[in-house]
């Protein structure tokens, strides 16, 4: 396999790949790294690379003339190639990108620089760009050195011990599961006794669960592409249980103030359908209370009536879960007493998230706003709105404004049971 390195700094890999597996591997004639100094490939007297970006802005800015003029003399086309250039703004690196590039013979990677590279080079000459992190350093080589390292170690041969790829992280979407060496006994830490029983089948699936636990607690979005049986997904499941967030969620319905059709601000009427999947929706993420707030006397009895039927009527032998939904819902006459109830719980105020299906200035976003939630600082209010929308005066008091529930199409009119469940996933899902 053959890497080659279009740089400015041609002496930045000198000792990067001097020493470990990449070193190995060139040894072994296994990969081969060819470092090319773009600075040769420039027609400018004084070997300038760089300039000024059109329509102004800071920095300086790549020449498209010295990378084409590279490429076209290292490029070679009886061979399987790629060209990868490296960019902050680009695609995640990962384990499988890695595995997918070691099919190369050759692999051409353009390190940019300053504010990057001449658009042109993308569009004609890069197969793909790579990132290796939401940060930024000084330059590509960095994203080049880490490139080169993992996708040699899909090379055939390069590792001593083929297998090791099957046990590292990331390989099967999940972490690497945790190893001890000697002693046996450090600063009153004992390794753990399966380790040292010898019996290879308990260590294998002790290894195997560890793994299944470390990826949860520290990276459980990669599990949603692991493969896990039943026995597995069981004792996950089991695992969960035994250790939840200590997030504080709660949520309102609101059905006062709020506008219609002509943007009026109205008192809509509550529906039976609504908090019926709106409850089983909250108990199901982990939400404390949720709140149907309207001031209508006759909203409110028909509201209770139902809550009774499920909790201590009828419907409490019938479903027990259905029992346990409701046991959450609470009736509150204005947005006001809500709050002053979850204070009065928690001890402090929630922070308030309004959303809307419009867009506005400084949203928040799902992932930030989960975060925060998270985070276990504060407790948080979400309060969704029913006819046409949350009234401005609300909307204008809140902390925080999600942003809007989006698809591919134009059309924006989701009942307000389905975007209760969207978000409450987005924020609150264990993401698996």
């Amino acid at each position: 396999m053959q890497f080659d390195i279009i740089t400015i700094f041609p002496e930045f890999f000198e000792s990067v790949f001097s020493c470990g597996v990449a070193s190995k591997a060139v040894e072994n004639n296994l990969i081969s790294i060819n470092l090319h100094n773009l600075r040769d490939y420039s027609e400018n007297k004084h070997k300038k690379v760089d300039d000024t970006p059109y329509g102004g802005g800071s920095g300086m800015l790549m020449n498209p003339g010295p990378f084409a003029k590279a490429l076209k003399s290292i490029k070679d086309n009886k061979k399987k190639s790629v060209v990868i250039l490296t960019s902050a703004s680009a695609e995640r690196f990962t384990d499988k990108k890695a595995s997918e590039i070691s099919n190369y013979d050759q692999v051409i990677i353009l390190c940019g620089r300053y504010e990057g590279v001449d658009q042109r080079i993308s569009e004609k000459y890069v197969d793909m760009e790579l990132s290796i992190g939401d940060f930024v350093n000084s330059g590509g080589e960095y994203a080049a050195s880490v490139i080169v390292d993992s996708a040699s170690r899909y090379v055939k041969g390069v590792l001593g011990n083929s297998g090791s790829l099957d046990f590292e992280s990331y390989g099967e979407s999940l972490l690497e599961y945790p190893q001890y060496t000697k002693p046996d006994n450090f600063d009153e830490m004992k390794v753990p006794e399966v380790l040292l029983s010898g019996n290879h089948e308990k260590i294998r699936k002790w290894r195997r669960i560890e793994s299944i636990k470390k990826t949860y607690n520290k990276r459980p979005e990669l599990l949603d592409s692991a493969k896990l049986d039943l026995e597995e997904t069981k004792l996950l499941k089991d695992y969960q249980s035994e250790n939840l967030p200590n997030f504080r969620a709660y949520i309102a319905l609101i059905h006062y103030p709020v506008y219609n059709k002509q943007l009026e601000i109205i008192s809509s009427a509550c529906k039976s359908i609504d908090v019926h999947d709106i409850c089983r929706d909250a108990t199901t993420f982990g939400v404390e209370k949720f709140y149907i707030v309207t001031p209508v006397e006759e909203q409110q009895k028909l509201v209770k009536k139902l809550i009774s039927h499920w909790t201590d009527g009828p419907g409490e032998k019938y479903n027990e879960t259905k029992k346990r939904a409701f046991s959450i819902v609470e009736i509150k006459n204005t947005i006001e007493e809500t709050i002053e109830s979850i204070e009065k719980n928690e001890g402090c105020k929630p922070q308030i998230v309004v959303t809307d299906a419009r867009f506005s200035d400084e949203m928040i976003g799902y992932t930030e706003l989960g975060k925060k939630i998270m985070s276990n600082d504060k407790p948080f209010l979400i309060l969704f709105g029913t006819g046409w929308g949350l009234a401005k005066q609300v909307l204008e008091k809140a902390d925080y404004t999600l942003k809007p529930i989006e698809g591919y199409s134009n059309y924006n009119h989701l009942s307000v049971r389905s975007a209760v469940a969207i978000i409450l996933d987005r924020l609150l899902s264990c993401k698996i």
